[in-house]
């Protein structure tokens, strides 16, 4: 028999809570001295005390924890629950990573309110490009939406294009367009290959008779201030935009900080 100080000890718990726990029924003593009132545990018991605080750990109420335990339930189900809480938390992290993303990329926006140079603006054409891609579906046009999903896109798709022995011909680029739950996002490589080659898609993305394009320069996370100063020389100069901007990825190397990126923004007179 353990004195609950020694209980608490082997449990790695505090005495408060093993009282508590008595009290709330979820862990009552193997005795108690009807004169003094000590409690005293067996060792034995040591393994309803793991469940209860493996269970509390995983989120669950000290009402759902006795429910659950009422239902004795086995070593394989709490190890189920516990890979379930751990996908629960690791999205959890990424979704709170990615606000924080966004957070910083509208302050950044604010500072540099007024400070981007709008004469770096180009209008011209751009040619058409036939790229081997691959896709997926982000929340928003945001940075920290966006992000999430294309770098691990282009991870793949330069992944599959090895395994096809398909070397690319030209640059990176990015299109987007819209979905009733987000934006479709394309990564694409420039290749010279016929559809089929390999495990991705080969498309022939049309040319734009005519873009506004500036230069970005720097992580794609800070692209924020640069695409607004580009819309607001669109609207400042009578164009309206007509699309997305695509995203050419002049100089990408590995550090982010130092890659140089062309935004280029399908407009038409208004």
């Amino acid at each position: 028999m353990f004195s609950i100080g020694d209980f608490a000890k082997h449990g790695r718990v505090s005495v408060r809570m093993l009282r508590h726990y008595d009290e709330t029924g979820l862990l009552t003593p193997a005795h108690v001295d009807r004169f003094t009132g000590y409690r005293t545990y067996e060792g034995s018991q040591l393994a309803r005390l793991n469940r209860i605080i493996a269970l509390k750990d995983l989120g669950f109420t000290l009402v759902q924890v006795g429910e659950i335990l009422d239902e004795k339930v086995g070593v394989e189900a709490l190890r189920g629950m516990l890979r379930l809480r751990q996908a629960e938390l690791a999205a959890s992290i990424v979704a709170d990573q990615a606000r924080l993303v966004g957070v910083e990329a509208r302050l950044r926006t604010i500072e540099r309110e007024g400070l981007m140079p709008s004469d770096d603006v180009v209008v011209k054409s751009v040619p058409a490009v036939r790229l081997a891609e691959l896709s997926g579906l982000a929340a928003s046009f945001g940075p920290e939406d966006v992000g999430p999903v294309i770098q691990p896109l282009y991870r793949e798709l330069h992944r599959r294009l090895g395994a096809a022995g398909v070397v690319p011909s030209g640059p990176s680029v990015a299109y987007y367009e819209d979905a009733p739950d987000g934006v479709v996002v394309h990564a694409g490589v420039t290749v010279s290959c016929a559809p089929g080659a390999g495990d991705f898609e080969v498309v022939d993305l049309p040319g734009l008779e005519r873009a506004a394009t500036i230069v970005h320069r720097g992580s794609m996370d800070d692209v924020m201030p640069t695409g607004q100063a580009l819309g607001r020389w669109i609207d400042d100069h009578g164009y309206r935009s007509t699309g997305y901007s695509r995203e050419l990825y002049l100089e990408c190397p590995d550090d982010r900080g130092q890659w140089v990126t062309e935004l280029q923004e399908p407009i038409s007179a208004r």
